[in-house]
């Protein structure tokens, strides 16, 4: 239960607090108006090798990881309307949020697929 905790509210969380920094970091340069295309090009890439590098020493099954994915959707989700929404009183939902609520998903799910496929 512990690794569970881990791998889906302490990671997930993670992950969503350090686009949640650099979103507000990028909000106060020219930039502001393609940050979220900008966001995703950049942690895209480093959420696949981060995840990658936290499950690849364990031995876990697909379902496992379609489930950490599903939390970490969640995860991003409530965050997302909690501290972006409501706090910034913001229209927030474009087509980069709804890629960036797949890729969260996709991203566990593909590494789960990957590790599982290549241990036989």
């Amino acid at each position: 239960m512990k690794e569970w905790i881990k791998d889906t509210l302490v990671l997930g969380t993670f992950l969503w607090l350090i686009g949640y920094l650099a979103s507000i970091v990028l909000f106060f340069t020219p930039f502001v108006g393609i940050m979220g295309w900008i966001l995703t090009a950049i942690f895209t890439p480093v959420t696949i090798a981060i995840t990658w590098w936290w499950f690849r020493p364990r031995h876990l099954p697909l379902i496992y990881f379609v489930k950490v994915g599903i939390l970490w959707v969640v995860i991003a989700v409530v965050l997302d309307y909690l501290f972006i929404v409501l706090l910034f009183q913001t229209t927030y939902y474009s087509p980069h949020v709804f890629l960036y609520y797949a890729l969260t998903f996709l991203i566990p799910v593909g590494i789960g697929l990957y590790l599982t496929r290549a241990r036989g």
